[in-house]
């Protein structure tokens, strides 16, 4: 039942995106982007995600406004960063441990930080669960421990939100990483 709601929610998606890429509803442009749709999901299926852990709405929110409080204050950064005059900012690549278990929530971190101005992670070591992380401005101690603090917070909160231990079950090769 749920696998199947999730297909026609795929589908009912990429219909969705089909009509907003050609920026017309129309009968031919859904119907178009249902073939399209079903071609897509039924000839090129993607590999299951395994998910463990259960989802916690309140600490979901906290994570929420606290990406959406990192982007505003980083934008405003890099803003000031592009505009006031002298040397352009002093970047480098750190390296930040993780130690979050699922693959998944480690995609959705990595995500959130490329997302944020002023951050791109470059490589993934999924072994070890470390980053490489191409900071702009760490001009400072100070703006280096607060890219580091960013990070643990942005960890402890989808951990919160995702992967509690007292929930965590893992399957196949996530037991290793537990």
């Amino acid at each position: 039942m749920r696998r199947g709601l999730l297909r026609v929610w795929l589908v009912c998606w990429l219909i969705l995106v089909w009509l907003l890429l050609w920026g017309t509803v129309s009968v031919a442009n859904i119907l178009s982007g249902l073939a399209i749709a079903l071609i897509i999901t039924l000839l090129l299926p993607l590999p299951a995600v395994p998910v463990q852990g259960r989802f916690h709405p309140l600490p979901l929110l906290r994570l929420i406004v606290t990406v959406v409080y990192y982007l505003l204050v980083s934008s405003a950064q890099v803003a000031w960063l592009a505009l006031k005059p002298g040397p352009p900012p002093l970047t480098a690549v750190l390296r930040a441990h993780v130690s979050v278990k699922s693959d998944l929530v480690l995609a959705l971190l990595v995500n959130i930080m490329n997302l944020t101005p002023g951050t791109i992670v470059l490589e993934i070591d999924q072994a070890t669960r470390t980053l490489y992380v191409h900071v702009l401005d760490v001009g400072s101690d100070t703006a280096v421990q607060r890219f580091y603090r960013q990070t643990a917070l942005l960890e402890r909160l989808l951990v919160s939100a995702f992967e509690r231990d007292a929930d965590w079950r893992p399957v196949n090769g996530e037991a290793d990483r537990a």
